[in-house]
């Protein structure tokens, strides 16, 4: 069994500083942007404010934000998701001012949700969802129609993902980070189930980047070569926790390669155990670590931090064991915590001090909190 002085020297090796190409992070931990449907009206108040600044008040180097939708109609499915558009933008930078106040960093992560959207649901009742092609939701269990997205609405997309990163740069953000995982918009356009245009936005797997791909150039057409981008992507689906999105080390060299050449300054691996091999007949590597070797690239890794199961409901804390390989192997440059985190503000502060058993347990119910 392991020590105390053991857990809190693992943990040690998350608090040296890192850069994210122009930004330097205090320590190596950042917060999983985790949504909690706490914005009726779509603007964050002062109770997400003080939510964020507790976490960076209390030692997390990058905060990632919820997911925050686009300014584009079609965006929006989950009612209670904050905008990042219009006048949630004061709101935002509310949020911004608190946690640079604190010491910390932070990122909003900009989502489309795409083929999820109801037509029931967001702010425009009545508008089915998009996707890279018609009725994508036959494979995302949603009974709504899904329309194809012509060239007029691939661009409209585009543009409205580059404002928002030009918003985050000149309301003083540190970077953005593009949601293109686990079966949103994004995503939908890399998987073969879910694009199966036969345009330039179709085909094989490096042609199916190019949407994800045009938005990253539209961005740093806004924002310049410098201001930080991260790309969450995954093997999973958010339906879906078998899938994948390449069987090989070569098939995610073909997803990764074109976002990296367009411009991503780091790759955000989201899995369900990080700990896990992506490709375990090759050897035990894990998804972050292929993203760093596949591109060069600073690699952000997730997927059940600091909690004894990767289940949603309830999670005891657990120690940091699993995290001293790939630390050791320097697979990643940054872990984000998700829901340990959320659970408990100040467990930043108790890894540190290596009494993590002293962390307060996940509860679902605590997603519905401003704690």
């Amino acid at each position: 069994m392991r020590t105390a002085s053991a857990e809190a020297a693992t943990a040690a090796g998350l608090f040296r500083p890192v850069r994210l190409g122009t930004l330097e992070l205090k320590n190596r931990i950042a917060m999983a942007p985790m949504s909690r449907y706490l914005c009726p009206d779509g603007v964050p108040r002062q109770g997400v404010v003080d939510y964020y600044r507790r976490r960076a008040e209390n030692g997390v180097g990058l905060i990632l934000t919820e997911g925050t939708y686009i300014g584009h109609p079609s965006a929006a499915s989950y009612e209670g998701v904050p905008f990042f558009a219009g006048e949630a933008l004061a709101g935002w930078a509310k949020v911004r001012e608190a946690v640079h106040a604190a010491g910390g960093r932070i990122f909003p992560q900009l989502w489309h949700t795409g083929s999820f959207r109801q037509s029931w649901m967001g702010p425009v009742k009545g508008m089915p969802g998009l996707g890279p092609s018609e009725n994508t939701n036959a494979f995302t269990n949603h009974p709504e129609p899904t329309r194809a997205m012509s060239d007029g609405d691939i661009a409209e997309v585009i543009d409205a993902y580059a404002q928002a990163a030009d918003d985050a740069r000149r309301l003083g953000f540190d970077g953005v980070e593009l949601h293109a995982a686990h079966g949103y918009l994004i995503d939908e356009f890399f998987w073969e189930r879910t694009n199966r245009r036969a345009d330039r936005y179709g085909g094989d797997r490096r042609a199916r980047t190019r949407f994800a791909v045009e938005i990253i150039r539209a961005i740093r057409a806004r924002v310049g070569a410098d201001f930080p981008l991260s790309l969450r992507f995954s093997q999973w689906k958010q339906q879906d926790y078998v899938v994948r999105l390449a069987d090989t080390p070569a098939e995610l060299a073909d997803v990764l390669e074109p976002l990296a050449e367009a411009g991503v300054t780091v790759l955000h691996a989201s899995t369900r155990r990080f700990w896990e091999p992506a490709f375990p007949e090759e050897n035990d590597v894990t998804l972050a670590g292929w993203a760093k070797k596949l591109t060069g690239l600073p690699a952000i890794m997730v997927g059940g931090a600091g909690l004894d199961r990767p289940g949603l409901s309830e999670a005891q804390p657990a120690s940091l064991d699993v995290l001293e390989k790939p630390l050791a192997r320097e697979e990643f440059d940054v872990l984000a915590v998700g829901r340990a985190l959320l659970a408990e503000p100040e467990w930043v502060l108790k890894a540190r001090a290596g009494d993590l058993a002293g962390c307060r347990p996940y509860t679902k119910a605590l997603l519905r909190t401003l704690d």
